[in-house]
C-alpha cells in the first residue's frame, strides 16, 4: 500500500506521517522540503522573495527528489504529501500571485492583474501538471487527506494565507478525484487520526498511538528550522 498524506500547508502531513510510520509499521519516503532547498537553489532568500522562474525550479527540484526517494522502495510506503502538493501551490499562484500575501486584499472570486510573468508562469505550470499528475497516478494507490482545519504555523517559512490555503486544500481533493485515486479525509487530532488511518486500510497498531507521536515529535524536532537565509550562510561558509 503506497499512501500519500494530503493536506494544505500546516495541516500536519509531516507530523502524521512520522508517527504513522511508526504506528503501522510502513517506511515513510524521505523527501527534502522547500526550506531545505531553498539554500541551495536560491542561497539568501525566503520563499516569498523568490521570482516566477525561481519558483518553477524549486518545484521541479522537489517532484524529483521525491520521484528519487520513492523509486528506492519496492513496497509499501508512507508519503509526506505528494507532488500534486508542489504543482498545486504552483498553480495557484497564478489567480492569487507570486507572492500570496501581495493579493490579500482581493476577494474570492478576484485574481491578480495577468502580467506576462503570470501568463508564462501559467503555461509553464499547465504543462508540469501534465507530467506531475502522471507521476502521482502511477505512484500512489491511496490519499490521505488531512483537512484544513489547524492554524496556520507562524515560522515565516509560509508566505500563504487563509484563501490561498482553501484553494489549494479545495484543489487538491479535485485533482485526486480526476485521477481516480481514492482520498480518505481524516480530521482531528494526531492519535486520532493515526487510529483512523490503520482501519481504513485494516492496518495492524504495532504501538499505542501516543508512543508513536512521542517518537514523531522526536524526530520533528530534529529538523533544521532556521530560516533560509541563516541557512544558506552556514552553506556558503
Amino acid at each position: 500500500m503506497r499512501i500519500a498524506i494530503s493536506g494544505t500547508y500546516s495541516s500536519g502531513k509531516t507530523l502524521t506521517s512520522y508517527a504513522l510510520a511508526h504506528y503501522v509499521g510502513i517506511p515513510r519516503t524521505r523527501a527534502r522540503t522547500m526550506r531545505e532547498l531553498l539554500p541551495e537553489a536560491v542561497p539568501g532568500k525566503t520563499l516569498e522573495q523568490c521570482t516566477a522562474a525561481e519558483l518553477v525550479q524549486l518545484i521541479v527540484r522537489r517532484h524529483v527528489d521525491r520521484a528519487v526517494h520513492e523509486s528506492r522502495f519496492e513496497g509499501s510506503f508512507i508519503s509526506d504529501g505528494s507532488s500534486l502538493q508542489e504543482w498545486i501551490y504552483g498553480a495557484v499562484r497564478v489567480i492569487v500571485g507570486i507572492n500570496p500575501n501581495d493579493s490579500v486584499h482581493l476577494g474570492e472570486f478576484e485574481s491578480v492583474e495577468r502580467t506576462p510573468e503570470i501568463q508564462v508562469f501559467e503555461d509553464v505550470m499547465e504543462q508540469l501538471g501534465v507530467a506531475f499528475k502522471q507521476h502521482v497516478r502511477q505512484t500512489y494507490d491511496a490519499f490521505v487527506h488531512l483537512p484544513n482545519e489547524l492554524a496556520l504555523a507562524a515560522d515565516g517559512h509560509r508566505p500563504v494565507n487563509e484563501r490561498f490555503r482553501s484553494m489549494a486544500d479545495e484543489r487538491l481533493l479535485e485533482v485526486a478525484a480526476e485521477l481516480g485515486i481514492p482520498a480518505h479525509v481524516v480530521g482531528g487530532g494526531v492519535a486520532e487520526r493515526l487510529v483512523e488511518i490503520a482501519r481504513i486500510f485494516e492496518l495492524p497498531a504495532l504501538m499505542a498511538p501516543e508512543e508513536a507521536i512521542a517518537r514523531a515529535e522526536a524526530e520533528y524536532q530534529a529538523l533544521d528550522m532556521r530560516i533560509e537565509s541563516d541557512r544558506a550562510s552556514v552553506i556558503v561558509r
